[in-house]
């Protein structure tokens, strides 16, 4: 937009081309009914009857023109000229008319009314100017020729002065209204970012958020309540179908808004999640806003804290537990390496050496949570990681255990600690060749790295052809001091899960197509880590 003139983009400028246009073709067509009629020659005694009639057809043929070949001028010059060429036309038509009595002058000062609309400051006033000039000069060459037409230089002044009138008034209500219109934009705008900024905030909430009508379909769902309930989409679905427990808690709240609603599972590998209810009146509609609290990274802090005390607590005592476990683990083995010992004697033995080094384990795995390292992640290719740790693991391999590798396109690398990398994969690749050893004389592991499709994440799944988890096991996997085995800690996964989270990756089970288990790490994006 310039200084003398409202942008002919704009729809509102649009709008007022449109009127214009509008107005001219009416008042060309009313001019030619007037001139096909019978003329009253009373009233035009002082006009040329003949040029008025040529005139009038002019003035509706050229707006005709105009309306085909210039219906959205692009450029203001071609409007000034539009604005000049209906003033002159105009003047024309109040010489031929007979001046001032003819009412061609109030046609003139709506022509200059409506183009100060699009024509500001000195450019409408100019064509104010000229308007005013033509119908003073006008009258007195009209009066030069008929001394009659000298009693209308007073209406020809007061023509001249509304022509200014007029432009000045118009371009005052113009800026007041394109002021508005600013300031409506302005907080339009205002509004819109502020939209934006709510719907990322909603969208980046760790807090799943619903919003359900009457008949529980979806009007709104960020991604943390599709992560939480486990779908990739949600919105305009019957939520009945993904979760009944929800359902069930809302009606329970329905009856009883103030009995707090218990906790729900999604799957029996899914987190466990407190729902919350509020109502929301939309006029006759009755909606619900649900709110959905992970409850697992709760319980998981608990756990923290509780490991910590307790790593605490076992360094503190380590010492003094080791020196008898070291003494109890040492007589154990003489005693195996005793040529006297019987077989029954000597299982016993074997027994309390075992248990000794599985208790000395323990130690060292709780010792680890309470002095691990402070975490140093960096941009990593894992393309190039994961081909140099299947290249190492491989020399360590026995005959009969396998690792295959899988790498998909796309932009594979990530922020994170490589030596806890290490760490993590050592772990999850050991447990899949046990695993898979158990059903199998050839023990395989599959380590397939991608990019996930919807989140473009980088993920490594770790499979195995082995038993697969028991479905009543699923939820405690990554528990703690939870194991299967007589052998094992229960610490394992739990470190593993701990090191990913500590790097803005996550460890999940998956059960495996087909039988057996997937441990798949998605990884944070290379350039979000905070």
């Amino acid at each position: 937009m310039t200084a003398d003139s409202l942008s002919l983009t704009t729809p509102q400028a649009q709008r007022i081309l449109r009127l214009y246009h509008l107005y001219r073709l009416s008042i060309g067509v009313l001019l030619v009914l007037l001139i096909s009629s019978s003329l009253d020659a009373e009233l035009l005694e002082l006009a040329d009857i003949e040029l008025f009639r040529i005139g009038c057809w002019l003035y509706l043929v050229f707006n005709i023109l105009v309306v085909v070949l210039l219906e959205r001028p692009s450029r203001q010059g071609q409007l000034f000229s539009l604005a000049m060429a209906d003033t002159l036309m105009l003047a024309a038509l109040f010489y031929a008319g007979g001046g001032a009595p003819s009412g061609i002058g109030n046609l003139i000062i709506a022509s200059v009314a409506i183009s100060n609309v699009l024509l500001r400051k000195r450019t409408g006033l100019l064509i104010a100017a000229l308007s005013a000039i033509g119908i003073i000069y006008l009258t007195f060459y009209i009066s030069y020729h008929k001394p009659s037409a000298a009693n209308h230089f007073v209406q020809a002044g007061s023509l001249g002065a509304l022509c200014f009138a007029a432009a000045l008034l118009v371009q005052a209500l113009a800026r007041r209204l394109q002021l508005s219109e600013d300031i409506a934009e302005r907080r339009a705008a205002d509004v819109d970012n502020l939209e934006e900024l709510n719907a990322l905030i909603l969208q980046r909430m760790r807090t799943g958020i619903l919003v359900l009508d009457e008949d529980h379909k979806v009007l709104l769902a960020n991604q943390s309540a599709l992560n939480l309930l486990g779908h990739e989409r949600l919105l305009g679905e019957i939520v009945d179908a993904y979760s009944p427990q929800l359902v069930e808690r809302l009606a329970q709240w329905t009856t009883n808004p103030s009995m707090a609603p218990r906790s729900i599972t999604t799957s029996a590998i899914g987190p466990v999640l407190r729902p919350g209810f509020i109502a929301l009146a939309r006029g006759s509609h009755r909606h619900t806003l649900v709110f959905l609290d992970d409850l697992s990274q709760i319980s998981q802090q608990a756990q923290q804290l509780k490991l910590a005390a307790l790593g605490r607590l076992t360094a503190g005592i380590a010492h003094e537990i080791r020196n008898p476990l070291g003494a109890i683990s040492h007589a154990a083995q003489l005693l195996l390496e005793s040529e006297e010992l019987t077989a029954p004697d000597r299982r016993l033995s074997q027994i309390i050496h075992d248990q000794s080094r599985r208790m000395n384990l323990v130690i060292e795995n709780v010792l680890q949570l309470s002095r691990r390292r402070q975490t140093e992640p960096h941009l990593l290719d894992l393309k190039g990681w994961i081909e140099d740790f299947v290249r190492n693991l491989r020399g360590d391999l026995m005959a009969d255990q396998a690792v295959h590798l899988d790498i998909g396109p796309g932009v594979l690398s990530t922020q994170m600690d490589a030596e806890q990398l290490q760490q993590v994969m050592s772990n999850l690749v050991q447990n899949g060749l046990r695993y898979s050893g158990q059903l199998h004389e050839h023990a395989q592991v599959w380590l397939r790295l991608f990019q996930a499709p919807f989140s473009e994440l980088p993920t490594l799944e770790v499979l195995d052809d082995g038993p697969g988890v028991a479905e009543e096991h699923l939820g405690k996997i990554f528990e703690p001091f939870f194991t299967t085995e007589s052998k094992g800690t229960g610490l394992g996964l739990y470190l593993s899960r701990e090191l990913c989270e500590s790097n803005q990756a996550s460890l999940n089970y998956t059960p495996r197509e087909g039988g057996g288990s997937c441990m798949r790490i998605t990884f944070a994006h290379p350039f979000k880590l905070s």
